[in-house]
């Protein structure tokens, strides 16, 4: 399917596929609006607006999970993939802000976790009941301990949020039973996808979402589904497609029968991964013809603030997409990362998991200055932009108390890390003090607290202020949906001295990122837009333009 797009002299020009170059807007449900004025983010929340939405010029929306769920990972411990949580709606409202959404432009996109559940799903309650070996412990990994009782885990693999990767269970006459695996919380069992009807059940979903209207979906943890039925030790490093439970093989012929389910509908579905991989070759695997149309590239999202480290980000990306013929993403944070504006603020202004801690300190004032360059360097990459609700508004990460803290990775690091919660704090919509417009009810309170000071902040204030981060990301994206250079394929590099980040796309249209001492742009018809003032033709530091030349 290609798009269609306004030419020159208004001619109807037909394009590559919608999300090869789309900008997609992630939601995390409970902190974007309040429809029904209980504190926590909702589908009637969203639905009321889309027009927002449709005004910041998005072509797509991707939700985090909104399906029933105890919540213990923020919904991707999911209980029923088929139910909407009731504190986000019903189905019936899923299936209206999908239709709604599109009738104003705008895609739907939503989330599947393939590689575990809750354990409150009904799979994991009926496996806990029956007896070791039974048809239905087989859809998860349990397993007899290690030792003289089996009081030791099955193996030692570390959890991706520190940690165990086994629980023990209990039996029925109280004695200490077998043990299953969660690379990730007690509350999320691995599921087996060596059993049949595990891999016939996701295959269902995805028909059940696409059936509703979704055009796509985003594959969480994607890279982590097949396991080594052996459970051997974690080797010191494993060789390509041999990690025991991390990018085996026989992930691709999953992905292959998902992508046939997309491609039989009148409109082909899309599918997108989240595949954290430094092999190039076993990431752009992903995205051969017959799997994924394209995957998160958290490589650049995670790099400081440096002109050679971003560049070489950019370089590395486009050259791992390009054997496969895949378009590339860009982002700068999501429902997991320090938000830009505090990370590049500091002094290490990379990201990592293992780095957070309380109380780093940061420059709000510097940060906000690179991560408005930094939207633009971004807006102007050739490939897909993803946009995490809430830096439209350049809002800071939050540094909450402890006792409010819901995250399993602050807890299972022992309180030292202060987990994700900082950056899923409600949106500020209006107003001088909280709820901010959140659509909470008067003397109620939102999940998790706003802080103070967040009034200049608000959609209603930087609507009205040309020079807000909010205008900033409206003129950019208006500009890249009208502008042919900004649909073209690849860019050409252009040497404007160390610190510098310059490039072509198209024919006319360059786009200047300067990381160091000011500088002199280089000869132009036009600047389209720029992240800080140019006085005297000069290109701020830590600044983006976009020239016509």
């Amino acid at each position: 399917m290609a798009r269609a797009d306004g030419g020159e002299g208004g001619r109807l020009v037909l394009t590559a596929p919608w999300w090869r170059d789309a900008v997609i807007y992630q939601i995390y449900p409970r902190s974007f609006a309040d429809g029904d004025g209980d504190g926590t983010g909702d589908l009637a929340g969203v639905r009321s607006r889309l027009g927002y939405l449709r005004d910041l010029g998005v072509d797509a929306l991707w939700f985090t999970p909104w399906y029933a769920s105890p919540l213990a990972d923020g919904g991707y411990d999911v209980a029923d993939y088929r139910t909407i949580d009731p504190a986000f709606g019903s189905l019936a409202d899923a299936e209206a802000l999908i239709h709604e959404a599109r009738e104003v432009g705008i895609r739907t996109i939503v989330d599947i976790v393939p590689n575990h559940v809750s354990d409150q799903h009904a799979w994991f309650q009926q496996a806990l009941a029956a007896s070791p070996g039974s048809p239905e412990r087989e859809r998860f990994w349990f397993r007899p301990g290690r030792g003289e009782h089996g009081e030791q885990q099955p193996t030692d693999w570390v959890s991706s949020f520190g940690g165990d990767t086994w629980t023990r269970t209990i039996d029925a006459d109280g004695a200490p039973g077998e043990w299953y695996l969660h690379l990730f919380s007690p509350e999320q069992p691995d599921l087996n996808w060596d059993a049949a009807d595990v891999r016939r059940e996701h295959e269902d979903v995805l028909r059940f979402w696409f059936d509703r209207g979704v055009a796509g979906i985003r594959i969480d943890s994607a890279a982590f589904l097949v396991k080594d039925a052996a459970l051997p030790p974690l080797p010191v490093q494993a060789a390509p497609g041999e990690h025991p439970h991390m990018d085996r093989d026989d992930l691709h012929d999953i992905y292959r029968s998902w992508r046939a389910i997309a491609d039989s509908y009148d409109e082909p579905r899309v599918l997108v991964g989240e595949v954290w991989l430094d092999d190039p070759q076993r990431f752009a695997a992903y995205l051969r013809p017959d799997e994924m149309h394209s995957a998160f590239n958290f490589d650049f999202m995670t790099r400081p603030w440096d002109g050679s480290q971003l560049r070489g980000s950019i370089e590395r990306t486009l050259r791992e997409h390009a054997p496969v013929g895949a378009p590339a993403t860009w982002v700068l944070s999501n429902h997991d990362v320090t938000r830009p504006v505090t990370r590049y603020g500091r002094t290490d202004s990379g990201f990592a998991f293992d780095r957070k801690r309380f109380g780093t300190p940061t420059d709000l004032a510097l940060g906000t200055r690179r991560a408005r360059a930094a939207a633009l360097l971004t807006a102007a990459l050739p490939g897909a932009l993803y946009i995490y609700q809430g830096d439209e508004l350049g809002l800071p990460e939050v540094e909450l108390p402890p006792h409010v803290l819901q995250d399993p990775m602050h807890f299972r690091s022992g309180g030292v890390d202060p987990g994700r919660d900082g950056c899923r704090v409600p949106l500020p919509w209006s107003g001088a003090a909280a709820p901010y417009g959140f659509g909470t009810a008067p003397g109620a309170e939102t999940w998790m607290p706003q802080p103070a000071g967040w009034g200049a902040l608000t959609v209603e204030a930087q609507l009205a202020d040309p020079g807000s981060m909010l205008s900033l990301y409206r003129n950019a994206l208006a500009i890249r949906r009208r502008t042919p250079g900004f649909h073209t394929d690849g860019l050409e590099w252009l040497d404007h001295g160390p610190g510098v980040i310059a490039f072509r796309r198209g024919t006319h249209l360059v786009s200047i990122t300067n990381l160091g001492a000011p500088i002199a742009l280089p000869p132009h018809r036009e600047v389209l837009l720029s992240s800080a003032p140019v006085d005297d033709g000069a290109l701020p530091t830590d600044s983006t333009a976009w020239l016509v030349v």
